[in-house]
């Protein structure tokens, strides 16, 4: 099966040490920026490939069978040499030329890359760029991205990272909604009004918790996690939620609303990206352009 293994395209590799790790076609699928149905027709390509059944299927997902299991270390090392290979070869393109792929958050992506985008579009027209926007941790290992735009500092390991300043955050409504329900002067009476969050992730919640609020999920009325479609919440006046203040700042439709004594806290941003890419020449041109373009929009803090 060796042998098998060693003849196979090493993007089946790649893709059979995927499913053996996340345990699932889906979950594959996320991590390799592929669909379920293409990874799927891969698996079933490289187990006829093999002439064995590489995995069993199990209420949750996919099992590696034991002919499977006998070759994921070695698939594990081919696809650690082939990323290794990609990286090498990458990290010596001296063009200008050629495709970038950027992910950052979903309501940053909306709001606020869109000029910094067009404006490289005209100053450096032969670089491509590819946009993600996602509130996951694409892997940057992996070649999931070429650079992250990331509300955190990335902790991996051959990563370069550079603290761009806080993004700061305040409470906006509708003008609409505050016109009808009349505008909160203390925290006791943003708490009386109708306020909008998340509705699984708990970083909100912690954040006024933080603040000596005692928040609980119920005191929202609409909850979402797309980032996007909450901020839609707010501006079509469902009442309070927390944004980004250059965003906020930005739409006539809504209003800060600012309690004495309260300062929300900012959120961090990282520009991050594998080392041996960091000077390629169209990867160092949309890095110093994102740093450049996002500047108006952050405090400058220590990291």
């Amino acid at each position: 099966m060796d042998n098998a293994l060693a003849q196979l395209d090493w993007s089946l590799i790649q893709v059979f040490v995927a499913v053996a790790e996340e345990g699932s076609l889906s979950a594959a699928a996320r991590r390799l920026g592929a669909s379920q149905p293409t990874v799927g027709r891969q698996v079933r390509t490289l187990e006829d490939s093999t002439g064995v059944a590489l995995f069993e299927r199990v209420p949750r997902g996919l099992r590696l069978t034991e002919a499977g299991a006998a070759l994921l270390e070695p698939a594990r090392a081919m696809a650690e040499a082939a990323r290794q290979l990609g990286l090498a070869a990458a990290g010596r393109d001296a063009g200008l030329a050629g495709t970038v792929r950027l992910t950052a958050s979903v309501i940053v992506s909306h709001h606020l890359l869109a000029p910094i985008l067009a404006r490289l579009r005209a100053e450096a027209p032969d670089i491509a760029v590819e946009l993600v926007p996602s509130d996951r941790a694409e892997n940057l290992l992996f070649r999931q991205a070429d650079i992250a735009l990331r509300m955190f500092r990335p902790d991996q390991l051959d990563i370069v990272a550079r603290h761009l300043g806080e993004l700061p955050l305040g409470l906006y409504a509708a003008r609409t909604y505050l016109d009808r329900r009349g505008r909160p002067a203390t925290p006791e009476e943003v708490f009386e009004h109708d306020l909008v969050g998340f509705d699984r992730d708990d970083r909100l919640i912690r954040g006024m918790r933080a603040l000596g609020w005692p928040a609980q999920r119920e005191w929202f009325a609409t909850r979402c996690d797309d980032q996007a479609a909450h901020w839609q919440l707010v501006r079509a006046g469902c009442g309070i939620g927390v944004g980004p203040r250059a965003i906020g700042a930005a739409d006539p439709a809504l209003e800060e609303i600012t309690l004495p004594g309260v300062t929300l806290p900012a959120l961090p941003v990282w520009l991050s990206a594998h080392e041996r890419l960091r000077r390629v020449p169209r990867i160092a041109r949309l890095w110093d352009a994102l740093a450049d373009g996002l500047r108006p929009a952050l405090e400058r803090r220590p990291a």
